[in-house]
């Protein structure tokens, strides 16, 4: 499968490097998972106001996109790998614009949560896609793909971060909070027509996906096991209440079935032999749940409490975020081609501890640009642990199957998402005040612990720099 796919992308260009045409859907698509996780940060409070909900449970909002790309990411990357990425992209991207029409017209929060559910399904194609078009372009041309297509991967989705927290703050002002969903129509469209007209059709290959060796290859089982355990560990996740310890044990009773199905399938979903014997690449996923963690906290935990704690509007809340996101993509670009991947993970989690270290001395009547530092601090993280954790992911996983690994990346880092949002919500409460905030920072501080410990006894790291290094010759 994967050969008819270069070579449907070789009949689209005589150029011997990176296909250019293929950088505008890939980036878009890439996209639509950051700019509406950064839209709905400022969104919340107003969402609560209007429909008389707590954050408490405006938080769902967060973690409704967050399970679906969770359990869609790692799928339809394996769909990727096996189908090839235009099919996938097309259904997912125009899944976004329906969600953006039912998330316009909501007329109450549950069904904002099904919005959300449809958007993080939706959003699930963009980046497996491309990192399996940078695959199959390295295939065809016969070298790796360079390292500014996937430093520029990185700084499209930083870039679009930050738009973010300043379009959603322009969005609520001009046309309340529903014209963050309404934003997914136009930007559906788009993705849509672009991949239409860019992205390769892959030839044909004579099986039907319904049977004989396709359907094997996609393991229905597999996949409809690995999300019984994934959505009862981030259900619990959500809540973290003792109450609901049953659920601990549909995710360990289904994580057993998975396991001994993936084991003894010819073709698995996942396939936890490969897997269990790539230690960089385990060690990767580690590093990104808790990174995330730390990550999505600050996104939202701190951008309710700029509001509501310390009384800015949604639009100056996004434009405190800005910062954060600017320095983001300065440090990406500086270090994109840069080959180590050991010193990006050490400085970004020593930025992240001493940013945890700031918010802790915050409080309601602190100086505005007091904020505004906490931000750029956090600027330095979110530009070094995207970029290395991308580039090692693609440089230590099964060539074969770089999508559905890259789309566990995503998983990983959407479960530490979830403990964020449990943190968030537990911290807070009713509402976000100086005190919860700071009780979030605690939780913050100590996952960014636990990276740089993951990081400094990690001696898998100097496999992934020299295979970098080996790439950019």
């Amino acid at each position: 499968m994967t050969d008819s796919k270069t070579d449907a992308v070789g009949e689209e260009t005589d150029e011997p490097g990176f296909d250019r045409r293929l950088l505008p859907p890939m980036m878009l698509g890439s996209v639509l998972n950051p700019i509406n996780s950064t839209i709905i940060s400022v969104a919340l409070v107003p969402i609560g106001e209007a429909l008389g909900a707590p954050s408490s449970q405006t938080a769902w909002l967060v973690s409704a996109l967050y399970l679906a790309t969770s359990l869609g990411q790692p799928v339809v990357g394996r769909l990727i790998d096996v189908f090839g990425p235009r099919r996938l992209f097309l259904l997912s991207t125009g899944l976004v614009g329906v969600a953006g029409v039912v998330g316009a017209l909501a007329p109450n929060l549950g069904v904002l949560i099904v919005a959300r559910v449809l958007l993080g399904f939706g959003t699930c194609a963009g980046y497996p896609a491309a990192m399996a078009l940078l695959r199959s372009e390295a295939k065809r041309t016969g070298r790796d793909s360079p390292g500014g297509v996937l430093t520029a991967l990185a700084v499209a989705n930083q870039t679009i971060a930050v738009v973010g927290p300043l379009l959603g703050g322009l969005l609520i002002a001009a046309g309340g909070w529903r014209a963050t969903f309404a934003l997914n129509v136009p930007l559906a469209v788009a993705a849509v027509l672009l991949g239409l007209l860019r992205l390769p059709r892959p030839a044909g290959t004579g099986e039907s996906p319904q049977r004989g060796p396709l359907a094997a290859r996609l393991d229905l089982p597999g996949m409809g096991l690995f999300a019984a355990t994934l959505t009862s560990l981030l259900l619990f996740l959500m809540n973290l209440h003792l109450r609901d310890w049953y659920l601990l044990v549909i995710a360990a009773a289904a994580g057993t079935a998975f396991a001994a199905r993936e084991l003894r399938a010819a073709t698995p979903f996942i396939d936890l032999r490969v897997l269990g014997g790539n230690t960089p690449l385990l060690a990767t996923y580690g590093r990104a749940l808790v990174a995330y963690v730390v990550a999505y906290a600050f996104l939202y935990g701190f951008s309710q409490w700029t509001e509501e704690g310390y009384g800015l509007t949604p639009f100056h809340a996004g434009l405190v975020q800005v910062p954060m996101f600017l320095m983001a993509i300065g440090v990406s670009i500086i270090t994109g081609r840069r080959k180590s991947v050991r010193g990006k993970l050490l400085v970004g989690a020593a930025g992240q501890i001493v940013a945890c270290l700031v918010m802790l001395t915050l409080t309601g009547k602190s100086p505005l640009w007091t904020l505004v530092l906490v931000a750029l601090i956090f600027g330095v993280p979110q530009g070094l642990n995207n970029l290395a954790l991308q580039n090692s992911v693609y440089f230590q996983a099964d060539p074969e199957r770089t999508a559905s690994s890259a789309g566990l990346l995503r998983t990983f880092a959407y479960i530490g998402s979830m403990i964020a949002s449990s943190a968030t919500g537990a911290s807070f409460g009713q509402r976000a005040d100086t005190g919860g905030m700071h009780q979030l920072a605690w939780v913050m501080l100590g996952s960014g612990v636990v990276y740089l410990l993951l990081t400094v006894f990690d001696r898998t790291l100097g496999r992934a720099a020299a295979a970098d290094a080996q790439a950019a010759k």
